[in-house]
């Protein structure tokens, strides 16, 4: 199975294409970007995406994002390592309300850096009570003259304890629900800041809970309108959600491929593995559920690019449908490989602990179905 072909449907313009085999050939020398220093290793391929302009893709240092290439380049990363698809799309994630938003002064004193790789990018909207549900954060953020003094907690922070900056949502005021939310920047030597505690997950990724004690920061590092901070993570999530789906096939199509080679070789009861009608039934479920979520990730990416438009329903179907489907193309992968495949640090036992969390991240399946139900029933479909 051709995992380039895609390349080639109507979605992409011949610069994608080009983007992601470059990618591909520079990710299939990432031998050092699997370990238990995730630190370290996310650290170096900050610098290293930097270097090699990739993360100019993410983080473009102004409002216009190309998602399809985004996209690409989260498959293609995904398919040779996790942690590469993360320290990449945590640059984008992390910088997206400053270039959707901030200052122009904002923009120039982080922007340049996020894509060069020289500082760490991360977004702190999730709390112990406040995942899912936004509305019910209770981060506060008080003006005092010139500073704004934020205090509360946030958890499930990727690159809490390694990056350079935080874009922080916090209340301003006592507005009902979500009119209350507003978006800070806060740097991470910012006085009264700290990531209080390292959070270790069954994919090794740095993350942490942060801490806000009286920590001030200056008033202009507000994005956008005071008020509208919630609106800004939902138009930063509608740029990097489809993407999420896209990093679902990366880990499907190398799980897939692993399970192919694993079929042909293995030798069973006088005959290859693959010759089993059970084995072929799996590896036509794989590969068309594959094919499926890639055909919903590139139709929400395009439709953005290219017609303008708000694409949540899209964006929603798509993360659902492909990081669902990778639950289970590796879960059949790591079934074909049997013992093998419950081995540590085994390419399949790998992608079973990475794939799981893209089911619960930027809005859980659960969080998918309401968005799309919402959807069709304002259209009056």
């Amino acid at each position: 199975m051709d995992r380039f072909a895609h390349y080639d449907w109507p979605f992409f313009e011949a610069r994608h294409a080009a983007l992601a085999r470059e990618a591909d050939t520079w990710a299939a020398g990432l031998h050092y970007a699997h370990g238990d220093d995730a630190d370290a290793v996310c650290r170096r391929l900050v610098a290293d995406l930097g270097r090699c302009g990739f993360l100019k893709v993410c983080a473009p240092g102004g409002a216009e994002f190309d998602v399809r290439a985004i996209a690409l380049l989260r498959e293609t990363l995904a398919y040779h390592a996790g942690l590469a698809d993360f320290s990449f799309v945590m640059q984008g994630l992390g910088s997206g309300p400053i270039a959707l938003e901030g200052s122009d002064e904002l923009k120039r004193k982080y922007l340049p850096r996020v894509a060069a790789g020289e500082a760490i990018a991360a977004l702190a909207l999730s709390e112990p009570d406040a995942g899912s549900d936004v509305a019910a954060l209770s981060t506060r953020a008080r003006r005092d003259g010139a500073h704004w003094v934020i205090d509360g907690t946030k958890t499930w922070i990727s690159n809490g304890g390694i990056a350079d900056f935080y874009v922080v949502f916090a209340k301003t005021s006592d507005q009902p629900g979500t009119k209350s939310i507003s978006a800070i920047v806060v740097d991470a030597d910012a006085p009264g800041f700290s990531a209080a505690e390292r959070i270790d997950i069954i994919a090794p990724h740095p993350m942490a809970t942060l801490r806000f004690e009286n920590c001030r920061v200056p008033v202009t590092n507000l994005l956008g309108k005071e008020g509208e901070g919630f609106k800004l993570a939902m138009r930063n999530l509608d740029v990097f959600r489809t993407t999420v789906a896209a990093a679902a096939l990366g880990f499907s199509r190398r799980a897939l491929h692993e399970a192919l080679g694993r079929s042909r070789d293995r030798k069973m009861f006088g005959q290859r593995l693959a010759d089993f009608q059970m084995t072929r039934a799996k590896l036509a479920d794989m590969a068309t559920g594959i094919e499926a979520g890639a055909l919903l990730t590139y139709r929400a990416a395009w439709a953005r690019d290219v017609q303008k438009r708000r694409v949540t329903s899209e964006a929603a179907m798509a993360k659902m449908y492909a990081t669902e489907t990778a639950q289970q193309v590796v879960d059949s992968a790591v079934q074909i490989f049997g013992g093998l495949g419950v081995k540590k640090d085994h390419p399949v036992e790998r992608l079973y602990r990475e794939v799981r969390a893209l089911r619960i991240y930027e809005g859980a399946t659960e969080v998918q179905k309401m968005i799309i139900a919402r959807e069709l029933l304002k259209a009056g479909a």
